[in-house]
């Protein structure tokens, strides 16, 4: 008996399980094609999401190189320390996300 990912939820089930337990699809009577087409459904979703955190991500790298150039705050304050970090933070994790979104299209290919 192996172990399989639920083509739907992507848990681990039986692959003798007739239903997954976890979202209740009914895996007795799945073609290779809805298969392919939960997978391609599966694939949209996660690139959906990424697309979202990138654009997150580009907001608070915007949003912090914007706060530290608007009333001429000085250096050493805590003010340009936050913006500074959150453009920091903001600048990594949009460039962390993108490359995710890159290999996640690839491999949907």
């Amino acid at each position: 008996m192996a172990v399989i990912n639920c083509p739907s939820c992507k848990k681990k089930i039986s692959d003798k399980a007739k239903t997954c337990n976890h979202c209740d699809l009914n895996l007795s009577e799945l073609g290779s094609d809805k298969v392919a087409s939960l997978n391609r459904a599966n694939t949209i979703n996660k690139t959906q999401r990424l697309m979202n955190y990138s654009f997150i991500a580009m907001l608070l790298f915007c949003g912090g190189f914007l706060f530290m150039f608007r009333d001429n705050i000085a250096p050493g304050t805590w003010q340009h320390n936050l913006a500074m970090v959150s453009a920091i933070i903001g600048f990594v994790m949009y460039i962390i996300i993108r490359a995710m979104l890159l290999f996640t299209k690839r491999k949907a290919s």
